[in-house]
Formats: structure tokens, sequence, C-alpha cells
């Protein structure tokens, strides 16, 4: 079954990328149909969506996840500056 996530992470208020949106089937379908609605980036990392499923809504990621989602912000950022 599809899982995703939605990260936002606002300099300005955020410490860390914050979990706003989880879902599986349906839900993750619809997420990643919102994304792609406002031409945000998607990455794909099976793992990385599992552990960060289990972070609450709207709480900040766990330290222990920064390097993860760190490559994965920097992936996207490499994507978005090529465009």
């Amino acid at each position: 079954m599809k899982k995703a996530v939605a990260l936002r992470y606002d300099q300005a208020k955020d410490n860390s990328p914050r979990v706003i949106a989880t879902g599986k089937g349906e839900t993750a379908e619809n997420i990643i149909k919102i994304a792609q609605l406002h031409n945000l980036p998607i990455q794909e990392d099976a793992d990385l969506v599992e552990l960060l499923s289990k972070v609450e809504l709207d709480k900040e990621i766990p330290e222990k996840l920064y390097i993860a989602v760190a490559e994965v912000f920097r992936f996207l950022y490499d994507i978005t500056r090529q465009k």
C-alpha cells in the first residue's frame, strides 16, 4: 500500500522541517496529487516515509532524522535550481 508524507520548512519559524500530512492508500494518493498540482517536488523513499509517518502532525522531525531529511531537501533544492 502506498504511503506519503508531506513536510514543510519555514526558516523564519521552524528549527527543523515539520510533518504537515501523512497517509496511506487513497490519502497518500491525494497528498501526491496536491503536491503535483502545486508543482512541488516529490522524492520517493519508502524507508524515510515509514519513519516520518510516525511523527505527529505539525511536529518538527526528530533530530535522528535530520541527516536523511537534509539529503532529501538537498536533492529537491538541486532539482528546483536546475529548472
